[in-house]
């Protein structure tokens, strides 16, 4: 009722402005050239006046020298047509204008009755809506519609997150199956994933099974530029649920409100802060919200604040992980479904050649296969379609159209050359997959591996052999070309930064021993974004570093070594690719043992056998090998532990 007599008195305060505002620009326009009625006469006898027009009693006309001029007559003076006929006058007469006094009435009351209307479409806003008129404060979460429901036949690869939400919904249809084991419903559930793994695809498919009201809502439809509107629309979207109990809430990108408190320069009091205590308060208070479950989901886990984690609001952390081999294959089915394919194509053999994608990444991977189908005129999307596709995707658009020097080709040669002996000889590393020399999004060549399994984990060796691949560009050119270039600074970064942590974090020096150098100290006023604090000596700092080089300058010696012990097969495979410009891991390896290759294609066809799967992050780093100058290619990315 408070709220009632503020909106009443704010919109009075609106109509008494309109009405001053309506009287100072309705006043009477003064003209400044009026004259008295017996002057003006007395310039008509003196034959001063050139024209007039008569309107009623209102005169008003020209002088002479082209003066402008008003006065008033007399009414019905006799006298005055004969005087301005008698001085050859020219005289205008115009008939006065008729206002009707319904006009009259509605220009003197319009003020009034614009108030009037304005107040009948506010009353009528707040009977019909709440107050549309002033809902600030009000939740800006949408009931699901029932047409074109998405439902669990649509979500594929992640099936342990669809059973943990299945039982969501079976608790919510049958609720006494449960309860009568003493079981809870579940408050919360809260969908952590990385990007594109279907978190909000799963909540649209609970929309579409559960016959119950779904509210759906962003995380940044709570705060706005009004303070106290963030946690108004939290009490207001819950007062919403329990109306409608029991019902579905689901809040996308949670972690827009639900950041760790303290982590402003504000203090503890800023907007976001009071939306996320009302949000706590909420969904674990003192009153009871039986029936209403929310759902939130969020890529960022780690910021989110602990009272928000704990059980009694979030019971359920539900992981949306990046699918696997069978997972992409249902992934794919999905996707493919309204997609007219040839024959040919397996999609088995596209899921794994597709290692680390996403839901996301496989949905962009069926829509440019089918625009590469539709661009060439055919009427299926084929296997190679779905190859082109694949390798856009991973290493980036082909930019045939670039200007390059045959010297500067000359050196990706030598250079991609590198990569891909070393990655060849070393034993335990990935697979090679495919060698190019045209540049592709920002790359002037690219280096491809994909491993024969998932990993999670990666052994020393590994990591030894990794430095030694990335470091295999750069000695290629100062052995073959005698001079080094730009092209290898991505792959130097990369190195350094891998040696880096193999001694800080992972504890694979034998000098500095199984230590963790570095830690992560949470900075409250900064948004606890920023990464390693120094916590040790300028002594130990200096070993670090020494370390590193270490490693570094190891990997570098043993790449050297192996390409001057095999300079003539680094020969033959620079020169191979400048005549086919692409080559495939098969091809590379009938070239190292020494075999005739029939097959001159240049486009450097995909070997038969089923590719190998890759975390993404190592498909990431293809795309991310620039620097300046030359670029690497990348053969491997830094690996990240379990």
């Amino acid at each position: 009722m408070n709220q009632f007599y503020k909106n009443l008195a704010l919109w009075l305060v609106i109509g008494i402005v309109l009405i001053a505002l309506f009287n100072i620009f309705n006043k009477p326009i003064v003209v400044q050239s009026e004259v008295v009625f017996s002057e003006f006469m007395d310039q008509v006898e003196q034959g001063q006046v050139n024209e007039v027009m008569i309107r009623g009693d209102s005169i008003s006309g020209k002088y002479m020298d082209g003066q402008a001029f008003q006065t008033t007559a007399p009414p019905k003076d006799p006298d005055l047509i004969r005087a301005l006929r008698e001085k050859n006058v020219r005289i205008v007469v115009v008939a006065p204008e008729q206002t009707s006094w319904y006009m009259s009435i509605l220009i003197s009351w319009f003020p009034m009755l614009l108030l009037l209307g304005i107040w009948i479409f506010f009353m009528r806003q707040m009977q019909a809506g709440g107050g549309k008129a002033m809902s600030f404060g009000k939740s800006r979460a949408r009931l699901s519609e029932t047409k074109n429901r998405t439902t669990f036949k649509d979500v594929a690869g992640v099936d342990e997150a669809k059973e943990e939400l299945h039982e969501i919904i079976e608790f919510l249809k049958e609720p006494q199956k449960f309860s009568k084991l003493g079981g809870k419903i579940p408050k919360g559930v809260l969908l952590v994933g990385p990007p594109g793994t279907g978190k909000t695809l799963l909540a649209r498919a609970i929309s579409g099974e559960a016959n119950v009201p779904f509210f759906s809502i962003s995380g940044s439809d709570f705060v706005e530029m009004f303070v106290g509107v963030g946690a108004s629309r939290v009490r207001d979207l819950f007062e919403q649920g329990k109306k409608n109990s029991p019902c579905l809430i689901f809040i996308d990108e949670i972690d827009a409100v639900g950041r760790h408190r303290g982590a402003g320069m504000g203090g503890g009091h800023d907007e976001r802060e009071q939306t996320l205590n009302q949000l706590l308060v909420e969904m674990d208070g003192f009153e009871n919200n039986e029936g209403v479950i929310l759902i939130a989901a969020t890529n960022r886990p780690d910021v989110l604040d602990p009272a928000l984690l704990r059980p009694g609001r979030f019971d359920r952390q539900v992981v949306v992980s990046r699918p696997d081999v069978k997972g992409r294959d249902g992934i794919l089915k999905v996707h493919t479904s309204t997609v007219p394919l040839t024959d040919e194509v397996d999609l088995k053999i596209i899921a794994r050649g597709t290692p680390g994608f996403t839901g996301a990444d496989l949905a962009n991977l069926v829509n440019e296969a089918a625009l590469l189908a539709a661009r060439n005129d055919k009427k299926a999307v084929a296997m190679d379609d779905f190859e082109e596709a694949k390798d856009k995707v991973l290493m980036g658009v082909e930019r045939r159209s670039m200007v390059i020097s045959e010297k500067e080709k000359k050196t990706t040669a030598y250079h991609e050359a590198g990569h891909a002996l070393v990655a060849s000889l070393l034993p335990g590393t990935d697979p090679l997959h495919k060698v190019t020399i045209i540049p592709r999004g920002r790359a002037l060549g690219v280096t491809m591996q994909l491993p024969m399994d998932e990993q999670h984990t990666y052994q020393k060796n590994y990591l030894y052999n990794s430095l030694a691949i990335l470091m295999g560009g750069r000695c290629a050119e100062e052995i073959c070309l005698g001079e080094m270039t730009t092209g290898a600074g991505n792959d130097i970064e990369r190195a350094t930064e891998m040696a880096r942590k193999m001694v800080c974090e992972w504890g694979m020096s034998e000098k500095m021993g199984p230590l963790s150098y570095g830690s992560k100290e949470e900075q409250v006023f900064l948004g606890k974004d920023f990464s390693n604090q120094k916590n040790f000596s300028d002594q130990t700092a200096k070993l670090i570093d020494q370390e590193v080089k270490t490693l570094v300058m190891g990997g570098y010696n043993r790449a050297t070594e192996l390409l001057k012990t095999n300079r003539d097969v680094l020969e033959n495979l620079s020169q191979a690719l400048l005549e086919r410009e692409t080559l495939s891991g098969d091809e590379v390896k009938n070239i190292i043992d020494g075999k005739n290759d029939s097959d001159p294609d240049s486009s450097g066809g995909e070997p038969e056998k089923i590719q190998p799967e890759v975390p993404v992050e190592k498909m990431q780093a293809k795309k991310e090998d620039s620097d300046k100058g030359l670029l690497g290619g990348g053969s491997m990315p830094d690996p990240t532990p379990a």
